[in-house]
């Protein structure tokens, strides 16, 4: 039979010093914050485009923006597309609200139609930032894991050459090869963290790019149903993105 092999991962942990294990709890922390980042942005955006598509769905079947309004006010909305229509229409309330006692000052601001624009585009940037959390954990993991294995691979190359030569063995094949390919498995570490990381980041970019394409089309159908006031609905032939422009078209005066 033959025997196993006394070197691995527990050895060199069991054999090295203070730094190599502090620098095998710092892996072990940061695969555990990359994870846990991607399962709540995993879950998150799945969530978010369930309720998404529920929210659109309703608002272009509400019979009028004040509908939706009610709708908003009596359930807070859980994700971007509810969020963008709370603020326009909070925007739009405000401004008839306050118009007349404070006409200057709306009038420097541009009117109706900029101070909702400035809404929305302020929701805009909100949603951005909070589809952006846990970004920069996941790309400081992907570039700086490979180092941290790289620095506890070099740390346990130069402590097993040190035992080597305190030893004052020969320094043969087995006595080197064994201690330096035992180190070599930090490196590897630092690849099994930072490659999942990396991969979730890139996909998390461009599923953030998508999300902006979808929310920026929703915000120019939203401005101009706000600014018009035109009812909502549709019939089975209307897409989305034509009721806007035909409720523009009906406001505009002969």
């Amino acid at each position: 039979m033959t025997e196993s092999n006394p070197l691995g991962l527990a050895h060199l942990l069991a054999s090295t010093d203070a730094v190599g294990r502090a620098l095998f709890v710092v892996l072990l922390l940061m695969s555990v914050a990359s994870w846990t980042v991607m399962a709540v942005q995993a879950l998150a955006r799945w969530r978010g485009r369930q309720r998404g598509s529920a929210f659109l769905t309703r608002f272009w079947d509400a019979p009028s923006l004040a509908a939706v309004g009610r709708e908003l006010a009596e359930t807070a909305p859980q994700e971007a597309f509810g969020r963008l229509a709370q603020r326009a229409l909070e925007a739009r309330a405000h401004h008839d609200t306050h118009s007349a006692g404070d006409a200057q000052h709306l009038a420097e601001a541009g009117g109706l139609h900029d101070f909702v624009e400035r809404a929305i585009k302020q929701g805009l940037d909100e949603e951005a930032l909070r589809a952006e959390h846990g970004l920069t954990l996941l790309a400081t993991v992907g570039a700086t894991a490979p180092f941290v294995g790289l620095f506890g691979t070099v740390w346990g190359v130069y402590h097993a050459l040190i035992g080597i030569g305190a030893a004052g063995s020969l320094g043969t094949l087995d006595q080197v090869a064994g201690p330096v390919g035992e180190a070599l498995v930090m490196t590897g570490l630092g690849l099994a963290v930072a490659i999942p990381a990396v991969m979730a980041y890139n996909t998390l970019v461009r599923g953030n790019r998508l999300q902006a394409g979808r929310l920026d089309g929703f915000a120019h159908q939203l401005m101009s149903l706000v600014a018009t006031g035109a009812a909502l609905g549709r019939g089975p032939a209307e897409t989305p993105s034509q009721a806007p422009r035909d409720a523009a078209r009906s406001a505009q005066p002969a």
